[in-house]
């Protein structure tokens, strides 16, 4: 019974750290990533979107390195491609989709 709670959990942290793109301005996505990092405590946080939210989620990246968070780094960006299915037509498009993962370096005791 706890191996499945610690697997639960671990699901659940990764998911906390997930920001999803949607038809919102930037700022709101760059305030959910500072909030992530800061709040949270969090030193990675990753940033997915698909089709034309994609712009958004990378000038969402951009800001959060170069205005917020100046030692955030890019770790990874993942590019692909989803199926989804249309459930009236029953037809199925391709769509395009993003993961930024960003990072933060943790400040250590030393450090400060």
């Amino acid at each position: 019974m706890t191996e499945e709670k610690s697997k639960e959990t671990k699901e659940k942290r990764t998911d906390e750290n997930v920001i999803y793109v949607g038809k919102k301005p930037p700022m709101s996505y760059v305030l959910a990533v500072v909030t992530q990092f800061q709040g949270s405590g969090s030193d990675e946080v990753i940033i997915k979107a698909r089709g034309r939210s994609i712009s958004t989620a990378v000038d969402t990246a951009e800001i959060v390195r170069n205005r917020f968070i100046t030692d955030a780094k890019i770790k990874d960006i993942k590019i692909g491609t989803e199926s989804i299915t249309n459930e009236e037509e029953g037809r199925t498009s391709n769509v395009s989709s993003i993961e930024i993962c960003l990072t933060i370096k943790k400040k250590s005791k030393e450090d400060k």
